[in-house]
């Protein structure tokens, strides 16, 4: 499975979670093993707070984590259990409908203690305990899965506040979705006051370093005889200072742009560079950001990173930006 992992992470989750969010491998695999254990233990539902964890949904840095599911004591090839994707206040503009992980089943919204969390049903023979593990093996089905799941949160993050539950949040029936709403009332909708109205986007900062050395690399000394070893020591010294000129300007930039973002945003967060060969870009990531933004200034966001990528453009420096999306790096941290 760690084979197959690594080659999904590397060709999909750029794609996936539309964020550019092609994450360290290692970190992809924990999430997903995390969350098909926590979804197949037959356990009552845990009372551990939901909080922003390292990694969203599949990639993402950061959504509920799913409460312990409800599945059966036995696993069953007959019948079938809720899917959840994420949270609402009941009084929200909720619509159901619309596709889920499993075309048998929509999602609808279930009610309990002033929220909703959106489900869909799907059937035990595919998604009870023993059949999750293999299908989690199964590089098409995770893909799709994963797809519809960030499907359907987008879908109603279009309409109302949502706080957004990992992959393979799943309970036995209705009842235990609605006891998990009761007993995480109090987090779930305070992280709804603190979501509402606002949305991420993401930002990466990617530098040219050969085209920001052009710019600093300093007049040629005089050079010693050629050959001798102290014209090597020079060259080496050059080089030297080179590489931490282009480093320290780097580093400068991101703080920069980060700091420019940040006046913008309502809160942010700065994550490790990606894995070039799995993200799939070119040049060096210096910078890769995500900021929570009121829902009415993305216009004004978009505005900046065309003026900061324009006013760098001469060093080399090239600005992603991505969103906006549910604020899966925001949930609030609680315990």
């Amino acid at each position: 499975m760690t084979d197959e992992l690594d080659r999904w992470a590397a060709d999909r989750a750029g794609e996936l979670i539309a964020r550019a969010e092609a994450e360290a491998v290692a970190e992809l695999k924990a999430a997903l093993l995390r969350a098909a254990t926590a979804a197949t233990k037959p356990q009552a539902a845990s009372t551990h707070d939901p909080r922003a964890g390292e990694t969203p949904p599949l990639a993402h840095r950061s959504a509920v984590e799913p409460p312990r599911a409800l599945t059966p004591s036995e696993p069953a090839p007959a019948g079938d259990a809720l899917w959840a994707y994420c949270v609402a206040r009941d009084d929200a503009e909720l619509k159901a409908g619309g596709a889920g992980v499993h075309p048998t089943g929509a999602p609808e919204w279930l009610r309990g203690d002033g929220l909703a969390v959106l489900c869909s049903r799907v059937p035990l023979a595919e998604f009870g305990e023993e059949a999750l593990r293999r299908n989690l093996n199964e590089l098409p089905w995770l893909e799709r899965t994963a797809r519809a799941h960030e499907a359907a949160i987008g879908a109603a993050f279009a309409r109302a506040d949502v706080v957004p539950l990992r992959l393979c949040t799943i309970f036995a029936d209705e009842a235990g979705a609605r006891r998990m709403l009761a007993e995480r009332r109090d987090v779930l909708a305070g992280a709804l006051d603190a979501l509402a109205g606002r949305e991420e986007w993401s930002v990466k900062l990617l530098l040219d370093r050969e085209a920001l050395a052009a710019g600093l690399r300093p007049p040629a000394e005089d050079p010693a005889e050629p050959g001798s070893g102290a014209a090597y020591l020079l060259l080496r010294r050059e080089e030297r200072r080179l590489r931490e000129a282009v480093d320290d300007r780097a580093a400068q930039l991101a703080e920069d742009v980060h700091a420019r973002l940040q006046e913008r945003a309502v809160d942010a967060r700065v994550r490790p560079a990606q894995n070039r060969g799995l993200a799939g870009y070119e040049g060096e990531m210096v910078l890769n950001g995500a900021y929570l933004v009121e829902r009415d200034h993305g216009d004004g966001l978009r505005a900046l990173v065309a003026e900061l990528e324009e006013r760098h453009r001469d060093l080399g420096a090239r600005i992603e930006l991505g969103g906006p999306f549910p604020p899966y790096s925001f949930v609030p941290e609680t315990g």
